[in-house]
């Protein structure tokens, strides 16, 4: 018997593009086996079928646009067995975890709004067949540019932000000639410059997360008024704590690292802070109170940038957020991260511990009001009174959006975040 495999649950959004059919006619396939890859303003994400069997037939092809209940394939059950919508109604609950990614698009929609307080109205004349990530659409209508008269230089045809650039620049040329042309919100564009004449050039392509990333932390730069308060925490008893329990865990196959005790301490802080756990309201005028606490962390991996989100971090113990941080970590680097895995967190830590540096400015990643960096800590001279003794130290850099938190408020947190890291004891309260 066959049936059909559809497009899960993806919440309120529709028409997210196809960037990859991941199957052929006559593919044998099992549950959870990916079928194609969708594309969101961050990230892309494989959807896994619902079904066990034979591939008979495909109804999607890459640059599509599929919504919920659109049917991707025809499978024929491999055992014959029956192949009832109800089952694919059970195995929705995975698929669904994968799906997410297309919220996500509902970022691109946000772009707009910087562009003007009364946006001009455009059609989606051009829109329907392109082969073009949601960001860049987004962006095509806030700047008017009709998609189909644009030549797509990406892979297979696929337009870039850069082709809707060209395009833009063309139109404006003329106008150019009677006064200074400007890039969006009357800011001047970048002049463009042909570095070949000074030495030998090439183009590297920015990785897929990178080019989506992009502009959504524009946004967010452009939108939030960013401020950012630098502390340093004095850590040395709580890395000693932390060093007995990795030495236990590594025995046990996962790692204790100084994240879980970081997560643990900005719920704590967060709790007495309520606003840094907050959104802005859509009016503007009032703040969301969240009474959860989903924390999201950026992780680095070969393709950039991603930040899973560990969810009630206010529920776990420092054991279960490292097994839990471990998993995801891992999941992030293979590029396994399901939809659901990086999305509702109300608070960001940006960890560069790792790598080196002292301070930085993280970028509040909107919805959110604040998000907390991470520097590599060390030992220091510090003054206990009498004398200076060695302590190590973590620097820490909190970004915030001044129109939700004011400087003094950041201070407070920052420095019941560092009260809370000088004793592991705290932490556990």
């Amino acid at each position: 018997m066959t049936t059909e495999v559809k497009v899960p649950d993806i919440g309120d959004f529709s028409d997210v593009p196809v960037i990859s059919v991941l199957v052929s006619v006559g593919d044998t396939i099992a549950e959870e086996d990916p079928l194609i890859e969708l594309e969101s303003d961050k990230a892309t994400m494989e959807v896994p079928s619902s079904h066990a069997g034979t591939v008979k037939e495909i109804k999607v092809a890459e640059g599509d646009n599929v919504s919920q209940g659109d049917v991707i394939l025809i499978v024929e059950a491999a055992d014959g067995g029956s192949g009832d919508s109800g089952g694919g109604e059970e195995k929705s609950a995975p698929a669904q975890a994968a799906e997410p990614e297309a919220p996500k698009a509902a970022a691109p929609q946000q772009s707009s709004a910087p562009a003007a307080a009364a946006p001009a109205p455009v059609t989606d004349k051009g829109f329907g067949r392109v082969h073009a990530s949601p960001s860049v659409r987004a962006f095509a209508r806030r700047v008017e540019i009709d998609l189909s008269t644009v030549n797509g230089t990406g892979r297979k045809g696929r337009i870039l932000r850069e082709d809707v650039e060209k395009a833009l620049k063309s139109q404006a040329a003329p106008a150019a000639a009677g006064g200074a042309a400007q890039g969006g919100m009357g800011i001047p564009p970048i002049p463009a410059v042909d570095f070949s004449k000074f030495g030998p050039v090439e183009d590297v392509e920015m990785s897929r997360i990178k080019k989506l990333s992009g502009p959504a932390l524009h946004r967010s730069w452009l939108n939030i008024p960013h401020v950012t308060n630098n502390e340093e925490a004095d850590i040395t008893e709580l890395d000693k704590y932390r060093k007995e329990l990795d030495t236990e865990a590594k025995e046990q196959g996962y790692r204790v690292t100084l994240l879980s005790f970081i997560i643990k301490a900005c719920v704590g802080a967060l709790k007495k802070h309520w606003e840094f756990n907050s959104s802005i309201h859509p009016d503007g005028d009032k703040l969301i109170r969240k009474h959860f606490y989903n924390i999201g962390f950026a992780a680095d991996t070969p393709n950039g940038l991603v930040v899973p989100v560990l969810k009630d971090a206010d529920r776990k113990g420092i054991v279960e957020i490292s097994k839990e941080l471990g998993d995801l970590s891992g999941a992030a680097r293979e590029g396994k991260l399901k939809g659901d895995q990086m999305q509702g967190a109300t608070f960001t830590i940006s960890s560069l511990g790792g790598i080196g540096g002292t301070h930085f400015t993280p970028i509040v990643n909107a919805p959110e009001v604040a998000i907390l960096g991470l520097s590599r800590s060390k030992m220091a001279p510090v003054w206990d009174g009498e004398q200076f003794v060695p302590r190590n130290m973590l620097p820490l850099s909190l970004s915030y959006d001044h129109r939700a938190i004011d400087g003094a408020l950041a201070a407070r947190f920052n420095a019941h975040l560092k009260y809370l890291l000088a004793d592991p004891r705290r932490i556990m309260l």
